[in-house]
């Protein structure tokens, strides 16, 4: 390691991850090495993609972070953490340093290694079913029920693209953070059975734990093992469907507004107003993370600046992919404090301790909304060099008259590569593999970069410029979305791949090997075996709180 990164070792980190301070645990390999074996509260950062990630994950520039790859080197003897910690030292990152030996070193030290993504907020979903013994149905016994007619509302915490995909017949779409929001238009009285279901497992016990917690009159059970179970089971899943809770009606509200309160109260969820967090976000020696639980629409439509959208109970299932930060402020941000105060009790169990709500939420910060998406990240904007960029339609243009004239290397995530199309003749490789993209594609006069909305490909040129120093490049304009959204021929599968295709993690539906079945059961076992390696962990655990008091 060269002496311009400082280096911890295992046990330096060990004190550092129960030090209390703030501190951001970074992964510089890609999502799908990430996933084979890592630190539990690691987030991924891939090298690959730093610039475009980090300013939302860690955005004090102060922050310690400790980068960890495998302990693996490359040709020049320098490894993927120690890239990223050199590269985000360089831009602002003041107090960057790397695990020394990666995580093979932390094994050997006695420390646990996790497979899977979104591990903490997994096996915290194992913990609380093993905690309050969260009722479950199975999908046999679900699909007799619906057979006979009997009185059940099935809903679906995930995303509505997720719904969209697949789903159980008959479900209606309310993701996670809604669920105590709209439910009571949803189930027609207090008879009814309701069932929560996802893919698997967690928003499944987490969405029924949140009605339960909220105190709804009906009985709610968690579909065992969610969509794959129902699959796995041998019924056939719906697709396309879009039947989505409604906005809920003044009554729905009311009582939603009332048990939300009585859940903040509860778990300790606090209310600060926004003189609070605007002080709070000028103190330079803590992170105040603002975000969002809304609705995609209703973020889009207004909100606050500086502020992300973590819609629809992602917050809780990947909370590492809005958050890197630990023991830093999270304000969460809705209109009626309902979706924020369940959002920020689930944080609390998670050990977000400092998880608070926005008193009034948007309406009342006084402060002017803003419309549309959150702005790029700074560290992309300012450090991406100016390129030369080419459109579909002339680069198509230059494919049919010439097709070895121009050279296209995809740098986009190989599943999107494979699965919607690329460019016809398309290269696929991965921005922190280049050497091995400069040997198998070799010299070229012009080389096209693209990814998949085209940002990645422009922070990609200085490095490809260092590969092919004397080649013209340039980058597709809008990236390979503008190109298939322009009704122009795409190619599917792996068709020119230059590395492994190990950037992104295969969910058990994406895999091309027809086996679906054993991936579906292999994810099932490993999220349910999840609590077992839990408590071989000494540095992991979750606050406990007291059980729900029942009326008589």
């Amino acid at each position: 390691m060269t002496s311009a990164v400082r280096s911890v070792t295992a046990a330096e980190l060990a004190g550092q991850l129960g030090d209390g301070e703030e501190l951001a645990l970074l992964d510089a390999r890609e999502q799908g090495v990430y996933f084979r074996s890592h630190l539990f509260r690691a987030c991924c950062v891939p090298l690959s993609s730093l610039e475009l990630l980090l300013d939302d994950l860690v955005p004090r520039r102060t922050t310690r972070i400790v980068w960890c790859d495998d302990g693996s080197v490359d040709h020049e003897g320098i490894g993927l953490a120690e890239r990223a910690a050199a590269r985000s030292a360089a831009l602002g990152w003041s107090a960057c340093s790397v695990l020394d030996g990666g995580t093979e070193a932390w094994a050997a030290g006695g420390g646990e290694l996790y497979a899977g993504i979104n591990v903490p907020s997994k096996a915290f979903g194992e913990f609380i079913e093993n905690t309050f013994s969260t009722p479950r149905i199975s999908a046999t016994d679900l699909k007799a029920l619906v057979d006979a007619g009997s009185d059940i509302v099935v809903l679906d915490s995930r995303p509505p693209d997720e719904f969209v995909r697949m789903s159980i017949p008959g479900g209606i779409d309310c993701p996670g953070a809604e669920l105590v929001h709209r439910v009571k238009d949803v189930v027609p009285g207090p008879d009814t059975l309701v069932v929560v279901n996802c893919a698997g497992r967690t928003r499944s016990i987490i969405g029924a734990q949140s009605l339960i917690n909220a105190g709804l009159a009906n009985q709610v059970v968690a579909l065992e093992n969610g969509t794959m179970g129902w699959q796995l089971a041998g019924f056939a899943p719906a697709t396309g469907s879009e039947d989505h809770a409604a906005d809920p009606t003044d009554r729905a509200r009311t009582w939603a507004e009332e048990a939300a309160n009585v859940v903040g109260q509860r778990f300790g969820v606090r209310s600060v107003p926004w003189e609070t967090v605007d002080r709070w976000r000028s103190d330079l020696s803590r992170t105040t993370y603002l975000l969002d639980v809304r609705t995609t629409q209703e973020f889009a439509t207004g909100h606050l600046p500086g502020s992300r959208n973590a819609p629809g109970g992602q917050l809780v299932q990947a909370t590492g992919e809005y958050v890197a930060t630990m023991h830093s402020r999270l304000v969460l941000i809705d209109d009626t404090a309902v979706r924020a105060t369940m959002t920020a009790s689930w944080l609390r169990q998670l050990g977000w301790h400092d998880a608070v709500v926005l008193a009034g939420g948007v309406a009342q910060a006084g402060v002017p909304l803003l419309a549309g998406s959150a702005p790029r990240a700074d560290a992309a904007r300012t450090n991406a060099e100016p390129v030369t960029s080419v459109g579909a339609p002339e680069l198509e243009a230059r494919l049919a008259n010439d097709p070895n004239s121009v050279t296209v290397l995809d740098l986009g995530d190989s599943l999107e590569y494979r699965r919607r199309g690329h460019v016809p003749g398309a290269w696929w490789g991965v921005r922190s593999r280049l050497p091995q993209a400069r040997s198998a594609i070799g010299p070229v006069e012009q080389l096209v970069l693209t990814s998949s909305d085209g940002e990645l490909a422009k922070l990609a040129v200085s490095d490809v410029r260092h590969e092919w120093p004397t080649a013209r490049i340039m980058v597709l304009a809008g990236g390979t979305k503008a190109w298939r959204h322009g009704g122009r021929p795409t190619e599917t599968g792996l068709t020119r791949p230059t590395t492994e295709p190990d950037d992104v993690w295969d969910k058990p539906y994406d895999h091309d090997d027809g086996e679906a079945e054993r991936h579906m059961r292999d994810y099932l076992t490993w999220e349910i075996a999840l609590v077992e390696q839990l408590d071989r962990d000494p540095l992991v655990h979750f606050p406990s709180y007291p059980a729900r008091e029942v009326a008589p």
